[in-house]
């Protein structure tokens, strides 16, 4: 099992797992943002991983952002593996919306993060509900 890169931890809330990988909200609630990082020791790249990893990882994006877009009717889903921060394989899955601060730019360093509240997080969770995928476990 590969430990969370320490900064994805102090970012975002862990919210359960798929089978290859963790599902991690960012505590941004400027944007629905969810974070794909698999379970593999050592990968920084999409590539790295072996073929049926890469097919699963592309699985449990797919259903993620089927997900997400339903339970959020977001205008657009940006979904992107950059890494110039955190070296650790991580896919972001962010909903946006025409009507977000900095839409249509990309959101990364335009507005300032702000944490959710206990009352936003508890009507995001209900929102999600994310317990209803195949394959999720809390």
């Amino acid at each position: 099992m590969a430990d969370i890169h320490p900064q994805l931890l102090n970012d975002c809330r862990v919210l359960g797992r798929f089978s290859l990988s963790h599902l991690l909200l960012s505590n941004d609630s400027n944007y629905p943002w969810f974070i794909l990082v698999p379970d593999r020791e050592g990968i920084s790249e999409i590539f790295q991983l072996p073929d049926q990893d890469q097919a699963q990882l592309l699985a449990e994006s797919s259903l993620l952002s089927e997900h997400l877009m339903s339970r959020f009717k977001g205008d657009k889903l940006n979904v992107a593996a950059l890494g110039n921060v955190v070296p650790q394989l991580h896919l972001h899955h962010i909903v946006r919306f025409r009507t977000d601060s900095v839409w249509p730019a990309p959101i990364w360093g335009e507005v300032e993060a702000r944490p959710y509240s206990e009352a936003e997080l508890s009507k995001l969770m209900q929102q999600l509900d994310i317990e209803v995928l195949p394959g999720f476990t809390l």
